[in-house]
């Protein structure tokens, strides 16, 4: 049965989050304060706990190691979470550390190599304030997903918040969950997500499917998860889009 913890989840972060993020039930931004309000905002909340680590470890001592024949990359990040990641049940530390994890990956210096004009400095903000709210999501070892808020499904989500069409929406969500197309970001994915224990997961092959993504433990078992997710997708994405504003200018 699924359980909710009625505490409010506070959280001041660096950046001012666009104050649309309240149009989803649960969930109200003034600034840099957002505040959750667990019991409106989550679909299902049965963990109150997640593993993290230090952002500033990370930073340190995985973001710069290289892989060899002898220990891959995945390796370096799942040794390191078994060294110096800890669980947590404060999920205001969760959300602190999800936004260093994606201010780091979606940062503006890589949109002068892209090779993708249609992204701006806008969407990459976008891209952030979004990811960060997922990192609340939560999958168990045994494939159970345990944590489900609306930013799960990441293109219905962001259309409510920032009133961008199904097209553009999809964009971002293939930029999230696509590593940007790109090895050299997919490394860099694997290693920051390290802070969040674990790796970048997706429950779909594409847009169209929609079925959004999880920072997963290592050894999670994806084919549960698989089954899991189709059991509640389709209801619950209608819920986020019953909150889209039809007359966005």
């Amino acid at each position: 049965m699924t359980t909710i913890d009625t505490t409010t989840i506070m959280v001041e972060l660096p950046e001012a989050f666009d104050p649309r993020w309240s149009r989803l039930p649960g969930i109200q931004v003034d600034g840099r304060r957002i505040s959750i309000d667990p019991a409106e905002y989550f679909f299902r909340f049965e963990s109150h706990t997640w593993l993290i680590a230090d952002w500033e470890l990370v930073r340190s001592q995985l973001l710069q190691a290289e892989e060899t024949t002898e220990s891959t990359v995945e390796q370096l990040a799942l040794d390191f979470i078994k060294a110096h990641a800890e669980s947590t049940s404060d999920a205001t530390r969760v959300l602190a550390t999800a936004y260093q994890v994606y201010a780091y990956l979606f940062r503006n210096e890589h949109l002068a190599g892209l090779g993708l004009p249609h992204i701006t400095a806008d969407h990459l903000r976008m891209l952030r304030e979004a990811a960060t709210l997922m990192a609340l999501n939560k999958v168990e070892l045994d494939g159970h997903i345990s944590n489900v808020g609306p930013c799960w499904f990441f293109p219905a989500a962001t259309s409510v918040v920032f009133d961008l069409d199904d097209e553009t929406g999809g964009m971002l969500d293939e930029i999230y969950h696509g590593g940007w197309f790109n090895e050299h970001r997919r490394i860099e994915a694997i290693k920051a997500h390290a802070a969040l224990g674990g790796r970048l997961v997706h429950g779909c092959q594409s847009v169209p499917d929609q079925s959004g993504g999880v920072v997963a433990p290592y050894g999670a078992s994806m084919a549960a998860f698989r089954d899991d997710l189709a059991q509640f997708k389709a209801g619950w994405i209608d819920e986020v889009y019953a909150h889209r504003v039809t007359d966005a200018a």
